[in-house]
């Protein structure tokens, strides 16, 4: 049985959607986007600030599915641009210093005109 993960800390879905589902010992994310979750607003302009706030926003879902990024085994990335892949890989080795399997893939477009999207899978 699933488990819906909801916490304050990280944006409130946009959609039919949960923050994040438990399902055995595997915590799965929604694709988080730079909303920041104290104002509701996308904030930043820059693929450096947006990739910061969805891996904050992560970082904080995580923690409140009881893990945390460090035990991220799989991510699937979304780049407005691939030109902003250099960046993006930046900020994003910072958070996920455990070297999770990935995937990284431009599209035409990201809900709020994003610049970046991620999703997770990490063990609980």
């Amino acid at each position: 049985m699933a488990e819906t993960i909801y916490t304050k800390n990280a944006p409130d879905a946009i959609g039919p959607y949960s923050q994040a589902k438990i399902v055995g010992n595997l915590v799965f994310t929604s694709g988080q986007i730079a909303i920041n979750p104290a104002t509701g607003a996308v904030e930043a302009d820059t693929i450096e600030g947006q990739t910061k706030q969805v891996c904050e926003n992560l970082k904080n879902l995580l923690e409140a599915a009881g893990t945390s990024i460090d035990k991220a085994v799989k991510t699937v990335c979304f780049l407005k641009n691939m030109s902003d892949f250099g960046a993006f890989n930046g900020i994003y080795g910072e958070y996920f210093t455990s070297k999770p399997a990935r995937s990284c893939v431009a599209v035409k477009e990201l809900p709020k005109d994003v610049l970046v999207e991620v999703e997770v899978i990490a063990e609980c």
